[in-house]
Formats: structure tokens, sequence, C-alpha cells
């Protein structure tokens, strides 16, 4: 039983509509806790308003979010004793990390594939460049049909990384090619992603109250 199941079940009673999403919210946690404990990092991809979404997720994960999370004691002691005037400040302000990629960031190499190559792809090329087998990519598409999303999606299963996808409806194309589907309610975009945010706050804390339990 993961630590943070309290977490989804919480989740479950402000957002009664998202019952039958539980059982993959979960699995999407184990998939994404078994990462991390084998030393692998999350890749997160999607478009216009599901790349804020990507973004806000590595924002959850690369720092502390609900949990407070100082670093070992033993990396402590290593920088005060490399930096006496400087290493106690920077041993309180570092902050346990979660690795995780979005795949929105890079606005040249974006670019650049857009023009040189082709738009349909930018995710994919990073995909192949980042990734590797045991890594997870979360895929994040309101209809679950976003052709640059699904050719990262495939690349992602073909290099045997774990996929996980986030999207609506009735889930779309993507939803028979990801390992774990999260298909919120919602006939728009506007709705569903009005539940987006809510399921992957809750995973984040599921995953942080797994490795930083103080």
């Amino acid at each position: 039983m993961m630590k943070g199941e309290h977490i989804i079940k919480d989740l479950i009673n402000r957002y009664p509509a998202l019952a039958s999403c539980e059982d993959d919210i979960k699995k999407a946690c184990e998939m994404i806790i078994e990462c991390y404990r084998s030393g692998g990092k999350l890749l997160i991809c999607g478009n216009g308003g599901s790349a804020s979404d990507a973004l806000h997720i590595v924002g959850e994960l690369m720092k502390g979010f609900m949990k407070k999370r100082s670093v070992p004691e033993q990396f402590r002691s290593t920088l005060i004793e490399k930096y006496p005037d400087e290493g106690r400040f920077i041993a309180d302000n570092l902050q346990g990390a979660l690795p995780a990629i979005a795949l929105v960031e890079s606005s040249a190499l974006i670019t650049a594939f857009i023009n040189d190559v082709s738009d349909a792809m930018v995710f994919a090329q990073q995909v192949y460049g980042l990734g590797k087998s045991g890594d997870v990519l979360l895929s994040i598409s309101t209809s679950g049909n976003s052709k640059n999303v699904l050719y990262a999606v495939k690349v992602a299963k073909a290099m045997g990384l774990k996929t996980i996808g986030l999207t609506g409806r009735d889930g779309g194309k993507m939803k028979d090619f990801c390992d774990v589907s999260i298909v919120v309610p919602g006939a728009d975009t506007p709705q569903i992603q009005e539940y987006h945010l809510p399921v992957y706050h809750a995973i984040c804390m599921v995953v942080e109250e797994e490795f930083f339990d103080i």
C-alpha cells in the first residue's frame, strides 16, 4: 500500500466525478514511484494549457511541494566541509528533488525542429534524446488525439519507457497506446483541464509522500 493513498481518497471525496479514474490514478502513482526508486526520471509533454500543466508538474516535483525536503545529512556535511563560508547556507536552502523534465521548455530546439524537420515530432525527438528504459513519459492531451503527443508516446514505448496518458472525453487514440490512461470526465477542454489540475496535484503529493515523509 502506498503511503499517500489517503491523498487519492481525499481527491475523490472532493471531486466525486473522478471516482471512475481512481484506479488509474493509483496505477500512475505506483508507476512513477517505481521509476524514481529505480533511478529514473519523469518526462512530460502537452500543448497549450497542457504545456503549462507540464511546467506546473515539474515545479511541484523538483522542489518541496507539501513536505519539507531537507538534503541528506551526509551531503549537508560534505557541503559544509568543502565550503566553510557558504556551505551551511547552501545546505539549508537546497531541497530534495524528484527528477522531472517538461518537454515544452526548449524553445530553440522546438522551433528549430519545427522549421527543419517536422512539427509533429518535436516531443518524440526529445523523448529519443533524453529518455531511457525505466523512465516514465506523462503525456497530457485533453482530446487524447494530439499528433505530436501520440508520436512521443509511440517512441517512448519503443524505447522501453512506461507511459501515462492524462486526457478526457473517451481517451482518444492515446488511450490505446499508454500503459495507464487517466481519462477525466468533461465535455470540453476547459472542463477537462479543470479536472487535470487536482489529479496531477494529487499524484505529485502521493509521490512526494513516498520519498519525503517528514
